[in-house]
C-alpha cells in the first residue's frame, strides 16, 4: 500500500458516517452494531503506519486526512462503547483494536511511534 492509497482508504473509513458512501466502512459497521469485515482493522492499522512513516517529518498535515483520523480515533471509541451499552457482543479483540487505532492516530499527530 502506498501513501496515496493509505490516505484515501483512511478518509473513506473515517468519514463514512458523514458521506454515507460506503456502508461497509469501519465506522458505519460499528454504528450499525456490526463487527468489522475480516482484515479491515489490519488494513486500517497498516494504512495508519504508512501515513505515519510518510508524514513523520512533515511540519504540516492535510486537513481532510486529519479530520478523518480524528473521526476514526474518537468515533470508533464512542461507537464501540454505545454498542456495548446496547448489549452488542463485539468480537473479543475489537476493544483492543479500537485502542490501537486511537494510539496510532495519536502517534501520527505527535510524530513519534510508540
Amino acid at each position: 500500500m502506498d501513501y496515496k492509497t493509505a490516505r484515501n482508504f483512511l478518509i473513506d473509513q473515517g468519514t463514512a458516517l458523514e458521506t454515507q458512501r460506503n456502508p461497509d466502512a469501519f465506522l458505519m459497521r460499528l454504528k450499525q452494531g456490526s463487527a468489522p469485515i475480516p482484515g479491515q482493522v489490519t488494513n486500517i492499522l497498516l494504512a495508519l503506519k504508512i501515513v505515519f512513516e510518510t508524514l513523520q517529518e512533515s511540519p504540516m498535515l492535510d486537513r481532510q486526512l486529519i479530520y478523518a483520523l480524528h473521526l476514526l480515533a474518537v468515533e470508533s471509541t464512542q461507537q464501540f462503547a454505545a454498542g456495548s451499552n446496547r448489549g452488542i457482543a463485539w468480537p473479543p479483540v475489537l476493544k483492543e483494536d479500537v485502542e490501537r487505532i486511537a494510539i496510532a492516530v495519536k502517534n501520527i499527530f505527535s510524530g513519534v511511534w510508540q
